[in-house]
């Protein structure tokens, strides 16, 4: 299919993960079923770009999975630098939280376990920079939950908003809910949105 050869050019072409990165992919593929979950090389390089860029010292992330995403972001933050990361399974918990505690850059890493509606208010203070990879059902409440965490000019990512190309024409409850976001940022006049076609659709937001 030509949408795969394409993305695995794009991948062949893109800075590689490091080394425990791809140590922690092959940990997951081994332990679990489907590894499906994980952002990939091209949304983490773009992670670890737009916390580069955009000079962020806290990031928060929900949906930690088995941590790729949090070990991209955290390797690009600074050494002050915080990233707050969200998940529920404990099954996913186990294999992030043998890749932080090898990782030099794990102690900039606070994993956060519990359903994360109810746990991120119990977070502090704002954030430069928030990547939402969580549920689907619940994004539009995310949404609502995260926006007035994010600072002024900061930015949201949120990964997943084509859902396989189903978010076009919705018949699921899931690409319901994420075509219900995808409108929903669309007619927020607070915010500046792009949604790119990488993987599976990543939309990344900056607050005016």
């Amino acid at each position: 299919m030509i949408v795969n050869d394409i993305e695995a050019y794009a991948a062949a072409h893109t800075t590689d993960d490091s080394e425990l990165i791809r140590e922690l992919i092959k940990a997951s593929d081994e332990d679990l079923e489907h590894i499906d979950m994980l952002s990939g090389r091209l949304v983490g390089r773009l992670l670890a770009f737009l916390v580069k860029i955009s000079n962020a010292r806290r990031v928060l992330e929900v949906g930690t999975f088995t941590g790729y995403s949090a070990l991209t972001m955290a390797e690009a933050l600074p050494k002050e630098g915080v990233l707050f990361t969200c998940e529920y399974n404990k099954r996913y918990e186990s294999i992030a939280r043998t890749f932080f505690e090898k990782s030099e850059h794990g102690s900039k890493i606070n994993l956060v376990m519990g359903k994360a509606l109810e746990t991120i208010p119990d977070i502090s203070g704002t954030f430069d920079l928030i990547f939402l990879d969580a549920d689907k059902i619940n994004y539009p409440n995310y949404y609502e939950l995260l926006l007035p965490r994010l600072k002024k000019g900061g930015i949201l990512a949120v990964d997943n908003v084509l859902w396989g190309g189903e978010a076009v024409n919705p018949e699921s409850d899931k690409a319901k809910a994420i075509d219900q976001l995808n409108k929903q940022i669309a007619k927020d006049e607070s915010v500046e949105q792009v949604l790119l076609p990488v993987r599976d659709g990543l939309t990344v937001v900056r607050k005016r």
